[in-house]
């Protein structure tokens, strides 16, 4: 009798650790570059053209990957340095965790309808191309929330995205310790 429970249990830990496992698909790579020419429906306007500061309004629509137009933006308008905030909503996106211990995201699937509560970030150069870190929650439809690093955005229906041009140009470093290109004041 104790063999048997014995030989239950040990299946069962055997079970959960090969459940528990996580694949290397699970995880992205901090340099891997985002495909562009995925928001083919994406509006950009100038907000204040008499003014020193410029603004935008960067607009998406149903199916643009809010992601890859982004870095569009940044590199047709020349941006070196901004930040930005957006509100809207999205069917489906891929969010990250950085595990620091893998220098890796940890993807984090969201599927379906979901409500972008909060998306902010902002722009930096990074060997003389724009690069964009950005960070989001979202609302399900029964009020949770997840959050993090974001991988890739489907719009649907809007995605409005409010952008503010800094002044200087940011640069940005490649930090050997976490993989990471992290922005250096002390760049010009």
């Amino acid at each position: 009798m104790i063999k048997v429970e014995r030989l239950g249990y040990v299946l069962l830990l055997i079970g959960v650790m090969a459940n528990s496992q996580e694949t290397k698909s699970d995880y992205v790579a901090p340099s891997e570059a985002a495909p562009r020419g995925r928001a083919p429906r994406m509006q950009v306007q100038l907000l204040n053209p008499e003014e020193p500061t410029k603004q935008y309004a960067v607009i998406f629509y149903q199916g643009d990957e809010a992601f890859s137009g982004l870095l569009d933006f940044a590199e047709k308008y020349h941006i070196s340095s901004a930040h930005f905030t957006a509100i809207g909503a999205l069917n489906g996106a891929t969010l990250g965790w950085f595990d620091p211990q893998r220098k890796m995201y940890k993807k984090i699937p969201i599927e379906g309808q979901v409500e972008v509560i909060g998306m902010s970030g902002d722009i930096a150069l990074y060997q003389g191309k724009p690069v964009v870190h950005t960070h989001m929650v979202v609302g399900t439809s029964d009020g949770t929330t997840r959050g993090g690093h974001v991988l890739d955005a489907y719009v649907s229906p809007t995605l409005e995205v409010m952008v503010t041009v800094d002044p200087i140009s940011m640069q940005k470093r490649f930090d050997p310790e976490t993989d990471l290109t992290l922005i250096d004041p002390s760049l010009k």
